[in-house]
């Protein structure tokens, strides 16, 4: 969906759930915000038993005091009774802020939910902040790092990437899930947004091509290496010399 568009999209009333089948089968509900968790009639068990994540959005351009407030509620509430759950802020539309002003009210956030959460009681409760947009390429940025917190086999998978980079002298290396665009892990070498949005374009540039150009392609009659290489069911693209870099795509899930 084009940033545009989510001018469209209309206020969430109730509970929508969207379900994603790929690298990882998970679940995504979207819950609306007038919900109050505090509530004793409220059945807490049924939404947020088996939760790995919960995603708070705070509007960066709006009064956030008593969002903030209901936020860190909301946390102490549900870190008695379901203390596996991890917490994400994303600290929405920051674009159209100041360089300053921007990192002023991320700080500004981060520092009232803290001293809230260390107040109630929780020192070092499991929270993290992303300043997220819809007009670049945050948004993905941040879901990665959900993702990945979810992920147990991380460090493993992050080891054999710096691996990889290290052997072939690769700047990053990326694990997509290429139909998300989300990207499962990362080799731990310093990268910027920019490699990554590099990275996502190049995907959909793939995945356009393939739409129109692709086919299936069946063994060939003959059993030459030219028709072993064309039968291969996994991708592989090179393309040289884009804003100064080389990228290499490699399927390694059929």
């Amino acid at each position: 969906m084009a940033p545009n568009e989510t001018l469209f999209l209309e206020a969430t009333t109730t509970i929508n759930k969207e379900a994603m089948h790929s690298f990882m089968d998970f679940q995504v509900w979207d819950l609306p915000g007038q919900i109050d968790y505090l509530d004793p009639s409220f059945d807490a068990e049924s939404i947020f038993v088996g939760v790995g994540s919960m995603i708070w959005v705070l509007d960066a351009q709006d009064n956030y005091m008593e969002a903030i407030g209901r936020l860190t509620e909301t946390i102490v509430h549900l870190q008695q009774l379901f203390p596996e759950i991890k917490y994400s802020v994303f600290v929405h539309k920051t674009d159209s802020l100041t360089d300053d002003y921007r990192e002023e009210t991320i700080r500004d956030i981060i520092q009232r939910v803290s001293d809230d959460l260390f107040d109630a009681g929780l020192e070092n409760p499991p929270v993290s902040f992303y300043p997220t947009s819809i007009y670049d390429y945050s948004i993905f940025e941040a879901f990665s790092k959900v993702i990945q917190g979810l992920v147990p086999q991380l460090p493993v998978f992050e080891a054999l990437l710096n691996t990889v980079a290290a052997s072939c002298r690769f700047e990053k290396v990326y694990f997509f899930d290429v139909l998300s665009k989300i990207y499962i892990a990362s080799d731990t070498f310093p990268d910027d947004m920019s490699t990554y949005a590099l990275c996502s374009d190049y995907i959909d540039a793939i995945v356009d091509l393939t739409e129109v150009y692709g086919w299936d392609r069946g063994l060939e009659e003959d059993d030459s290496k030219r028709a072993r290489e064309i039968s291969s069911q996994n991708a592989e693209s090179l393309v040289s010399n884009v804003r100064g870099y080389n990228i290499c795509l490699k399927e390694i899930n059929t």
